[in-house]
């Protein structure tokens, strides 16, 4: 069976995650990715493999090197998804808030 990957598979994994960050802040070749952990190369390489085929990154030849970019459509996948959970806590958070003030007012009495 062929499970094809997803960015919220790619984005579980922790190790993940950082080369994200890592490569939003700047385009990386593999080895400037790999010198960040403490893990294996070839460890490296398979996270890399992952989030390109799920096209988080993209990698472009330069030469010898491979550079890895952070594909910003498809964060954007992410984003959207995230949204309204992100929506639905503000206005939690915003309801607690009242709640807090009025106890506050109450207290201050």
């Amino acid at each position: 069976m062929n499970l094809r990957r997803d960015v919220f598979q790619a984005i579980a994994d922790p190790t993940r995650r950082s080369i994200l960050m890592l490569v939003a802040a700047q385009s990386m070749t593999a080895g400037a990715i790999a010198s960040n952990f403490d893990t294996a190369r070839p460890t490296v390489s398979k996270h890399l493999q992952i989030l390109t085929e799920c096209e988080l990154l993209r990698s472009e030849q330069n030469g010898r090197e491979i550079i890895y970019h952070l594909n910003p459509h498809k964060m954007k996948e992410i984003a959207d998804f995230i949204e309204p959970f992100r929506k639905m806590w503000d206005e939690k958070f915003n309801k607690l808030e009242s709640v807090m003030k009025v106890y506050q007012n109450m207290s201050n009495k």
